[in-house]
């Protein structure tokens, strides 16, 4: 049947909750542009015979198959959308840097797209607040306090503070930071908000 396959695409993406991103699927969107294909040559033939014999019956089997072609470029075009405005929201959700199983599910084009987005906004936040530019990826929620006690989840290394005061992040260990200093790196999974 038409459109089936796009709209399959659309119930994938559905599935999925907000935060998640899920495989990009070449295969069905190569399905996809291939029915587009196929409807379109058919209706090229339909419309030349329809234009040279005037056989005016095939015009409603044109039509319909010109609505099945708009409809699936709507829907191909709602998929690769929608999957360019989650890895756009995973730039402020995990920082300039991407897990490795989130890399996994992009394609060639949208890794591409997510290192110019984040060039992009790099740049944007060097031209904010004087020499050194203003970070606005940090407090995505207004911080009740300026220090907040964390853990450590996994080995980090030393962590430099803004005094100059060098910390060794160890695994389990607890430390009371600066919000902004470990904010980016309680959303990359290296430190935990200890609440009491």
């Amino acid at each position: 049947m038409f459109c089936e396959k796009a709209i399959e695409l659309i119930r994938e993406l559905h599935r999925m909750s907000d935060g998640q991103l899920p495989a990009f699927n070449e295969d069905g969107l190569r399905q996809v542009l291939q029915e587009m294909e196929a409807l379109y040559e058919q209706n090229q033939s339909d419309v030349n015979e329809a234009k040279s014999e005037g056989r005016a019956e095939l015009i409603p089997s044109i039509k319909l198959r010109h609505c099945c072609l708009l409809r699936n470029q709507r829907c191909v075009t709602a998929y690769l959308y929608d999957r360019l405005l989650r890895i756009r929201a995973l730039r402020w959700e995990y920082g300039s840097v991407l897990p490795a199983n989130v890399r996994f599910h992009m394609c060639a084009e949208e890794l591409q797209w997510f290192s110019q987005y984040k060039k992009s906004l790099a740049s944007f936040m060097r031209s904010l607040g004087g020499d050194e530019g203003l970070d606005i990826t940090q407090d995505m929620k207004p911080p009740k306090s300026l220090y907040i006690e964390v853990r450590c989840l996994k080995d980090h290394g030393e962590f430099e503070i803004d005094d100059g005061t060098v910390i060794l992040l160890k695994k389990n260990s607890q430390h009371f930071l600066p919000r902004w200093k470990c904010e980016q790196l309680i959303r990359q999974g290296v430190l935990e908000h200890v609440v009491s």
